[in-house]
């Protein structure tokens, strides 16, 4: 029979694992709203980020945001929706985590006559501040990367 700190324990990971989930659908969410302050305070100061496979790598919370906002701010014209499912959490001590997820975005840019969709897995690095769960290392690696003008979907193009 387990005993009381056992159940601390147990009860203690599991809301972990459910604020960890929490983080990453708002990262998610506040990247689609373009709500960047926000989701700036997702991130530890030195988080690191690899997008598109390694691509675009980022380290610290200000290169990341930097980047996301030329690359996704209202002024680019893009508008898009990440969804992200799937999660495997893995507790890797009392405030640290690692996690991965499956990821399917859609996007267009209508300034650009550009569509793009994405099936990918995010791997992420996690660390628990203050009581508080947030990203130290954000990426995804592609399964598949298809582009097309928005006018003709007959241009498809692979990618990955």
């Amino acid at each position: 029979m387990a005993d009381l700190r056992d159940i601390e324990a147990r009860l203690g990971a599991l809301e972990d694992l459910e604020a960890i989930k929490i983080l990453k659908h708002r990262y998610w969410r506040l990247l689609d709203l373009k709500r960047f302050d926000e989701l700036a305070e997702l991130f530890t100061e030195n988080a690191t980020a690899s997008y598109s496979g390694g691509q675009y790598r980022f380290t610290g919370r200000d290169a990341i945001m930097a980047f996301l906002r030329e690359a996704l701010g209202a002024a680019t014209g893009a508008v898009g929706f990440h969804h992200g499912l799937q999660p495997e959490i893995e507790l890797t001590g009392p405030t640290t985590a690692r996690g991965v997820w499956a990821l399917h975005n859609y996007f267009f840019n209508e300034q650009q006559n550009r569509c793009v969709r994405i099936a990918a897995f995010y791997e992420d690095e996690y660390v628990k501040q203050g009581g508080v769960w947030r990203l130290q290392h954000t990426g995804y690696q592609p399964v598949f990367h298809e582009e097309w003008r928005r006018d003709d979907p007959r241009t498809v193009r692979r990618i990955a």
